[in-house]
């Protein structure tokens, strides 16, 4: 299995608390340990099954299911990954312009990890990747991503109502963005 590489791979960001790395070969138990369950993949799309296997991590991990050239890295506490973030940059005209996704194993909830996390990540996707706009989408019955996005200054712009498809029902999604009108502006 070949690990997922991609222009990021040497950035390492550190926190209070965790640091954010590229994924490793050797994440794989990890990845499946916190990722296998069901409340984590609740408030996710599709690319995140729910049983997660050993052959979805293996897949991942391979860089199958995102575009590997794009910023996706591990979240690790203690030395274990346990949840990942990563952007989508958007293409032409959108490409001053990205998505960005997040998620954390259960047993890290409710201690602010994902919040300290998202705040030095977005900083540094908007300046490495020459962004005006970072945005996220949540699941509206998933509060707690919403207010991670809030305390990190994202502000709500609407609600994308029958966005997406989860368990064959329609779901209504939430869009917060951050902006800046000019790269010369600090993120």
């Amino acid at each position: 299995m070949a690990s997922l590489a991609h222009p990021y791979r040497g950035v390492v960001l550190r926190g209070d608390g965790f640091v954010l790395r590229a994924w490793r070969d050797d994440d794989l138990d990890a990845l499946l340990r916190h990722a296998d369950d069901a409340e984590v993949a609740r408030g996710l799309g599709e690319r995140f099954p729910h049983p997660y296997t050993r052959a979805d991590g293996e897949r991942f991990l391979a860089g199958e299911v995102i575009d590997p050239s794009e910023p996706a890295f591990a979240i690790e506490v203690d030395g274990q990954a346990c949840g990942g973030i990563g952007a989508h940059p958007g293409l032409g005209e959108r490409r001053r312009s990205a998505e960005f996704g997040y998620w954390l194993g259960r047993a890290l909830w409710g201690r602010g990890l994902m919040t300290r996390v998202v705040a030095a990540f977005a900083p540094w996707a908007i300046d490495a990747l020459g962004l005006y706009r970072l945005q996220a989408s949540v699941h509206v019955g998933n509060p707690a991503s919403a207010r991670v996005l809030e305390k990190n200054g994202f502000e709500r712009e609407g609600v994308l109502r029958c966005a997406v498809v989860k368990h064959g029902e329609p779901r209504d999604l939430l869009l917060y963005a951050k902006v800046r009108r000019s790269l010369d502006d600090a993120p």
